[in-house]
């Protein structure tokens, strides 16, 4: 059972993005609804359960795990679990990081950097407190900047995860480059996806009119800056340029104006042990009754070599000007992003 995860199209899986809770301190409006009905306990997989699970996918030639959720550093005792796997860095596994909206990393950063994690995505759509707290419905964007400064205190290389916002974030675009330059971080922009509550426009929220193109995006930097396309590559659907006039990486990760499927390489398990072979598609297979079925290894390893038997060539995403096509009805903290 040492053989490599090879999907049908060839494509080698090597990247498991793993969400260890659904539940999160914030209640973004493109991610989740804002009275949620999170999960009973019974139905999450252990710390332990997480373990062995992670343990038997880098056993099969997993090489980056990223951990999310909702948000990570809210599950109890989630330490335990980045210790645990920090003995498969260097043997097996190369890479060990997170995704975060950066709310708990005054308390975790230096732990996390002690654990082996070298690297962190955190979210931040916004410089503006008001519209922080606006489109998080609670947060607190002092906190998540003290976040960030403790977890650079600890080494850890920061890239900021921006979703592009139509009518949100256009006017904070030049204003988001210059921070990040300024305290050595990559910035990723994305594009907001069809998943979850799409919002009927009452209360300002219709996913549809939030919608900005990369494309549009991109031309709009290229008119001030001179943007190079590099070959870096994180393993992730991220294309990577360089600003000549700044020097810093900027990523754009265009799932609905340039289709990356051709080369995803990652799947992800959502903290009741769903496996889903695409984000963007419904067909999942169930990890969690093989876990408990057995102490033996043997029943997971055929669930999930059966899973990437079937993972499609791609998702089905797609916007218009007047409707949106290939949505998913589950969050994207169902799904862990």
């Amino acid at each position: 059972m040492t053989a490599p995860l090879i999907d049908p199209f060839a494509r080698t899986i090597d990247y498991l993005r793993v969400s260890v809770t659904d539940r999160c301190d914030f209640r973004c409006t493109y991610c989740m609804s804002e009275h949620m009905t999170f999960l009973p306990k019974r139905d999450l997989l252990t710390l332990e359960e997480l373990d062995r699970l992670c343990s038997t996918f880098v056993r099969m030639g997993v090489k980056k795990l990223r951990i999310t959720g909702g948000e990570p550093l809210v599950r109890k005792g989630i330490m335990t679990f980045f210790e645990g796997m920090s003995r498969h860095i260097g043997a097996g596994l190369d890479e060990l990081t997170l995704t975060t909206n950066g709310s708990q990393l005054d308390r975790f950063a230096q732990p996390l950097a002690d654990a082996g994690v070298r690297r962190i995505n955190v979210s931040l759509d916004t410089l503006d407190a008001d519209k922080f707290r606006a489109i998080t419905r609670w947060g607190s964007l002092d906190k998540v900047r003290r976040g960030i400064d403790a977890a650079r205190a600890a080494g850890l290389r920061v890239k900021i995860n921006t979703v592009a916002l139509r009518g949100f974030n256009e006017d904070e675009l030049f204003d988001l480059l210059a921070w990040c330059a300024e305290g050595d971080m990559d910035l990723t922009f994305i594009e907001v996806m069809p998943m979850g509550d799409m919002g009927d426009g009452t209360d300002g929220t219709l996913r549809l009119d939030q919608y900005w193109p990369l494309k549009d995006l991109r031309a709009r930097l290229a008119e001030r800056f001179t943007l190079t396309e590099l070959a870096y590559r994180t393993g992730g659907p991220a294309r990577y340029f360089e600003v000549a006039e700044t020097g810093q990486r900027i990523g754009f990760i265009t799932p609905l104006t340039h289709n990356f499927c051709e080369s995803c390489n990652r799947v992800r398990v959502t903290c009741t042990g769903e496996l889903y072979m695409c984000l963007g598609q419904e067909d999942m297979a169930d990890l969690r009754a093989p876990l408990r079925a057995s102490e033996a290894d043997a029943g997971l390893e055929q669930a999930i070599r059966a899973a990437i038997a079937r993972k499609p060539k791609g998702h089905d995403f797609d916007y218009t000007r007047e409707t949106v096509t290939g949505q998913m009805t589950r969050h994207m903290s169902h799904t862990g992003g």
